[in-house]
C-alpha cells in the first residue's frame, strides 16, 4: 500500500504562526507536526510516500525528509498550487498511486493509542476503510451515521444538524478504484473536491467499512492555535509518563524492520546531542539487550 501525506493549505487558522512556517512544520511538543502522521503510516507498514504541499513549502519538506532513504522509505513530492479539497490530493497523486491501493492521511492529524489502525492496515483487502471517532462537536467534521446493527448508512460533510456524534478523522484507506472515483468527482457547493463524496461512492457500492475507534484512543486535529497547544501538552504528558516517544519516525522505521540495527545506529550517530538522540540511543541499547 502506498501513502499520501497531504500537508498543504494556507494554515489561516494558525495565523500569524504560518507566516513563519507551514502549519505541518509547527512544533507539537518536541517534533514537527508532520512527524506524527508520517509515523502513523510507517507503523501501518507503508514505505512509499507522496507528500503534497504548496509550492513555497515543498522545499522545506524536502530539506526535512530528503528522499526518505535514511528511514528505509521512498518519498516523492508534488505541488498543490491551489487547495481545492482533500480529494484533490488523489488526483494530484494519481500516477504515484498507479495500480496500488493507497492510504491518505492529513498532515495536521495526530493519532495515538490502541491497535485499531494496525489491524485496519493488516486486514485491508478491498473497498474503502474509514474510521469513526466520538466527538462533542461533530458539526465541524464529516459525520457518519450508523443503523441499529452498527452499519454505516450515511456520511455528511459538516452538517448543521449532525445525525450522530461520530466524526471521520483524516485517515482513509482505499483500493485502486479510488483513482477513477476521484477522477470523476464534481466540485461541491463549496467549490471543493470533497473526500466525503469519495466515501459516499464507496458506501453506495456497498464497499465502505467504518471502524469505530474505541475509548482511550486519541485523535487530535492540531489545526488551530488552541488545538496545537493541547496536542503539545498531550504528547508531553504521554512521553513523560510512559518514557516513550510519540510520532518518532526513526524508531517506527526500525521497529518495522525498514532499517537494520546498524543502520539505525548510524542514523543516530548523525544527530546532534539532544534529548531526542538520547532517547533513540536508549532504543538501540534495548535492542542490543534483546
Amino acid at each position: 500500500m502506498k501513502g499520501i501525506l497531504l500537508a498543504g493549505g494556507a494554515g489561516s487558522r494558525l495565523y500569524p504562526l504560518t507566516l513563519v512556517a507551514s502549519k505541518q512544520l509547527q512544533p507539537v511538543y518536541d517534533k514537527p507536526m508532520v512527524y506524527y502522521p508520517l509515523t502513523t503510516l510507517i507503523e501501518g507498514g507503508v514505505r512509499e510516500f507522496c507528500l503534497i504541499s504548496t509550492p513555497q513549502d515543498l522545499p522545506r519538506f524536502r530539506q526535512l525528509f530528503g528522499d526518505g532513504s535514511q528511514w528505509g522509505l521512498s518519498i516523492e513530492y508534488r505541488e498543490q498550487a491551489h487547495p481545492q479539497g482533500i480529494a484533490q490530493a488523489l488526483r494530484i497523486a494519481d500516477t504515484f498511486i498507479g495500480s496500488d491501493p493507497v492510504t491518505l492521511i492529513l498532515g495536521d492529524n495526530i493519532f495515538y493509542g490502541g491497535d485499531s489502525f494496525h489491524r485496519a492496515f493488516a486486514d485491508f483487502r478491498s473497498g474503502a476503510t474509514i474510521f469513526g471517532y466520538h466527538v462533542n462537536d461533530p458539526e465541524r467534521y464529516g459525520v457518519v451515521e450508523f443503523d441499529a446493527e452498527g452499519r454505516a448508512i450515511s456520511i455528511e460533510e459538516k452538517p448543521a444538524r449532525p445525525r450522530s456524534n461520530h466524526a471521520v478523522p483524516g485517515l482513509y484507506l482505499y483500493d485502486n478504484e479510488v483513482v477513477e472515483i476521484a477522477r470523476n468527482l464534481q466540485p461541491s457547493a463549496r467549490g471543493e473536491l470533497e473526500i466525503t463524496d469519495v466515501n459516499l461512492e464507496y458506501l453506495r457500492r456497498g464497499a465502505l467499512r467504518v471502524c469505530r475507534l474505541t475509548r482511550g484512543f486519541a485523535w487530535l486535529d492540531a489545526g488551530t492555535s488552541s488545538s496545537l497547544h493541547e496536542a503539545s501538552a498531550y504528547v508531553q504528558t504521554i512521553e513523560k509518563r510512559q518514557g516513550i516517544k510519540v510520532g518518532c519516525p526513526e524508531e517506527a522505521a526500525f521497529r518495522r524492520g525498514f532499517i537494520s540495527l546498524p543502520e539505525f545506529e548510524k542514523l543516530i550517530g548523525r544527530l546532534p546531542r539532544c534529548e531526542y538522540r538520547t532517547y533513540l540511543e536508549a532504543v538501540a541499547a534495548e535492542a542490543h539487550g534483546a
